[in-house]
């Protein structure tokens, strides 16, 4: 039954986006609303399972050459698995901390550990770039973001 890794992939994929859907349709729903929250999560939720679909039926075989390329080094897979660390104290601090400073810290330590050398621009983007989506976010589009330990 699954003999290309398209037809593995799209399989986890729809398995994904049921679950996305299932989720997606417990969202409140507003009465004064002309287009409600919950219209961009269930259609992308559909639209990932139309795509995953389409990636099963697929016809695409795969050759040595694009398996052997398919490949990670184990470097890079512990790379991406301290970013997901990286991501994870993200998430866990929001809240706490409030969006401007975990997301300054999460910039500068997150390109810090990928390589970027230049400290003073990555600090200056850290601290601007989250300033700035606060200002739009709360100030312009009127929605609140956690303000944390910050007291604005």
């Amino acid at each position: 039954m699954l003999k290309s890794i398209n037809q593995k992939i799209s399989i986890v994929l729809i398995v994904v986006a049921v679950g996305y859907l299932l989720l997606a349709f417990q969202l409140p729903s507003f009465p004064y609303s002309p287009v409600d929250a919950d219209v961009l999560p269930k259609g992308l939720g559909v639209l990932l399972i139309l795509l995953a679909i389409g990636l099963y039926f697929s016809k695409d075989t795969e050759t040595e050459a694009e398996k052997e390329q398919r490949r990670i080094p184990k470097k890079d897979i512990a790379a991406l698995l301290v970013v997901f660390v990286f991501v994870f104290l993200y998430i866990f601090c929001l809240e706490w901390l409030g969006f401007v400073l975990s997301t300054a810290i999460f910039i500068f330590f997150c390109s810090l550990y990928l390589g970027y050398k230049k400290h003073m621009t990555n600090a200056l983007v850290a601290i601007l770039f989250p300033l700035f989506m606060y200002v739009t976010f709360t100030e312009l589009l009127k929605i609140s973001l956690p303000q944390g330990i910050l007291p604005f």
